[in-house]
């Protein structure tokens, strides 16, 4: 066992059990257990345990990322005190200058990714399961926590006639439902992801953050990313497209009650539900238009008025009466 192998053991463990659970959870209330669709069902079970266990993950990336929304402003006048300054203690000064202000409000650039990092090790062990799961067929072994009996009925089982194992790229026998249902799962795995970042980019960004260097490199990475995967996904079983599509769609979900309920402050969506209730009758919230609350106004005050008692009062001089 290489060293990737027995990083990824414990996940194909972890995966397989979830799987097996939910197969047999569907096989106790009356599903077929050799039926596609239990096991289509099982790999939507997998991720909805998953992505339920990131929820708290993704409260703190929605915190992480208002903080940068909030920190565009004071972002923008480091990168112009140190504007035209290559040598390297000036690069050195404003990455410290940058950090220290990323520790002050708790937050920091890759926060943004930090769901889809935790992600990839499970999405992984699946690949790694669904792909094995011919060959230890073959050779009378399961695979993590299925049996060889579950992994029989696994590679037998289908969806509209495309079994869950298959890869396009290593379809020999010319299967054309194979062939059809894998481009229908890249496309809708694509789209939805692509629809998730353009509506976040569209109505969950302030002015300031629209237009900050990071922003245009994530303009960059909304057309880059689905081809990537949508190229990728060829050589991914029809299970693990289920699987990613599924997460996609979730995350789609997700974002757009976000936008709705809980907007950026200054971006278009924050105007929106500030609209919203008002045509309600609903106060309007400080938070929404980027003003800072009653709040955070008395706790600035306050820290600037014992900052002005720390510091230490020069005596005036006194003119002298001429003599």
């Amino acid at each position: 066992m290489d060293f990737f192998e027995t990083i990824m053991f414990p996940f194909k463990w972890f995966v397989s059990i979830i799987m097996v659970g939910f197969h047999e959870g569907l096989s106790a209330i009356g599903l077929p257990e050799a039926s596609g669709w239990t096991w289509t069902l099982s790999i939507i079970g997998l991720v909805l345990v998953i992505r339920a266990a990131l929820i708290p993950v993704f409260v703190k990336q929605i915190k992480a990322q208002r903080g940068m929304q909030l920190l565009q402003p004071d972002l923008k006048k480091l990168q112009d005190k140190y504007k035209g300054k290559t040598d390297q203690l000036s690069r050195q000064a404003m990455s410290q200058e940058q950090m220290a202000m990323y520790k002050k409000h708790g937050t920091n650039p890759f926060s943004a990714c930090l769901p889809m990092l935790i992600q990839m090790p499970f999405f992984f062990a699946l690949f790694q399961v669904l792909s094995g799961i011919s060959t230890n067929a073959r050779e009378g072994e399961g695979v993590g926590a299925m049996s060889h009996e579950q992994v029989l009925q696994f590679d037998e089982s289908s969806i509209f006639g495309a079994p869950l194992s298959a890869v396009l790229l290593r379809n020999d026998s010319g299967n054309v439902a194979v062939t059809v249902l894998t481009i229908v799962m890249i496309l809708a795995m694509t789209a939805s992801q692509f629809i998730t970042q353009k509506q976040i980019m569209a109505k969950n960004m302030s002015e300031e953050a629209m237009a900050s260097p990071f922003m245009r490199q994530q303009k960059m990475m909304l057309y880059i990313l689905p081809v990537v995967f949508g190229v990728g996904g060829i050589n991914f079983p029809i299970g693990v497209l289920i699987y990613w599509t599924t997460t996609n769609l979730w995350t789609m979900a997700q974002q757009f009650f976000v936008i709705r309920r809980m907007p950026t402050p200054g971006s278009p969506a924050a105007r929106a539900l500030a609209e919203r209730r008002k045509a309600k009758g609903l106060p309007t919230l400080p938070i929404l238009e980027g003003r800072k609350t009653e709040e955070e106004t008395q706790a600035g005050a306050a820290a600037s008025a014992i900052e002005g008692r720390g510091q230490r009062l020069q005596p005036q001089r006194k003119n002298r009466k001429r003599k």
